[in-house]
């Protein structure tokens, strides 16, 4: 049975939650306070490792591992996280769905994480060569909208391809058996499957300025009316905030550590994949809306929204203070 102890639109309710987590800020964390954070890719556990940050947390820290931003979405309405690292558009369909996450820090990079990547015989030379052809996303994550945006480019929509929804953990597959001609793919998937396939990305010149980067930490309201949580969430983002400054300056020791060592990829695949990569930046409520409403309006734009969404209302600025503070510091450098 779910736990339905979730904001559905309540101000007045999100206000009582903000107002008890600010008061907390500046509390001290108990040692044996667990702060449970949903991982991607290993991304945040090796960014805290490789910058030694994670040893400066005075309390219990897991980061499970998951695929994709709906099985996060499924584990937070369980109860089983307090906070989560997803890409762009989860907590947008969170709203739709009636479950208000409120995202808590922002993280992006100008240029866009997602590829199309074809299989050596789809015949893909442009984007508009994208109609009629079985392309694979994952429904509610943030492949979902970067395709919408790619397609309207071509000045195509959604209706003009055969959509395949796939998990993350299929897509890799489903190209290799050619079962789609197209998936949304990140790296290093899109260095691995073109050495071990011939897959190649479907050329377009402004492929990779279609959307930054972009990716959100969001909370169960609970969470955030919970004193000792709360300023643990306040010292996690500050070590996360720092860890990517580590690798934003440190990029060769980053590579070896995250896509050599972890990864397990050649030196040349690593140099390509952080080549192609801009730095992070961690951004507040803000200066992360502007953005966060352009996603709404694609959403809802190509029918994926049942309804018009204000992005201010996504956001809680309860931790801005200390992403602002700690952005700001120079990181250490090996």
């Amino acid at each position: 049975m779910y736990k339905r102890q979730f904001l559905t639109g309540s101000a007045a309710l999100l206000a009582w939650y903000m107002a008890g987590s600010a008061q907390a800020t500046s509390a001290a964390v108990d040692h044996k306070t667990k702060l449970v954070v949903a991982d991607q890719s290993e991304l945040i556990r090796h960014l805290l490792d490789a910058s030694g940050e994670r040893k400066t947390l005075p309390f219990q820290l897991e980061l499970p591992n998951f695929a994709g931003g709906p099985a996060i979405f499924e584990a937070m309405r369980a109860g089983a996280l307090d906070i989560a690292y997803v890409g762009d558009t989860p907590p947008i369909q969170a709203r739709a769905a009636g479950v208000h996450l409120p995202i808590i820090a922002t993280f992006s990079r100008e240029l866009a994480q997602y590829r199309l990547l074809q299989h050596a015989n789809a015949g893909v030379e442009r984007l508009s060569d994208l109609r009629g052809k079985r392309v694979s996303y994952v429904e509610g994550s943030g492949r979902q909208v970067f395709l919408i945006e790619a397609l309207n480019r071509a000045g195509l929509t959604l209706k003009d391809v055969q959509p395949v929804h796939l998990r993350v953990s299929e897509l890799n597959d489903a190209l290799r058996a050619k079962a789609v001609d197209v998936a949304v793919i990140t790296e290093p998937h899109v260095s691995r499957l073109s050495k071990q396939i011939g897959a190649r990305l479907v050329p377009d010149p402004q492929e990779r300025q279609l959307l930054p980067s972009t990716s959100y930490l969001y909370a169960r309201p609970e969470v955030l009316a919970d004193p000792q949580k709360t300023q643990a969430i306040a010292q996690f983002l500050a070590a996360f905030v720092r860890a990517g400054n580590w690798s934003n300056a440190n990029e060769a020791a980053w590579g070896e550590h995250y896509y050599r060592k972890f990864q397990r990829l050649d030196a040349q695949t690593t140099a390509a994949i952080q080549t192609s990569l801009s730095p992070l930046i961690f951004e507040t409520a803000a200066e992360a809306q502007p953005l966060h409403q352009r996603l709404i309006d694609t959403l809802y734009a190509a029918g994926s929204l049942p309804q018009r969404l204000d992005a201010k209302d996504s956001f809680v600025t309860t931790f801005d203070s200390v992403v602002t503070a700690t952005r700001r510091q120079a990181p250490a450098k090996n």
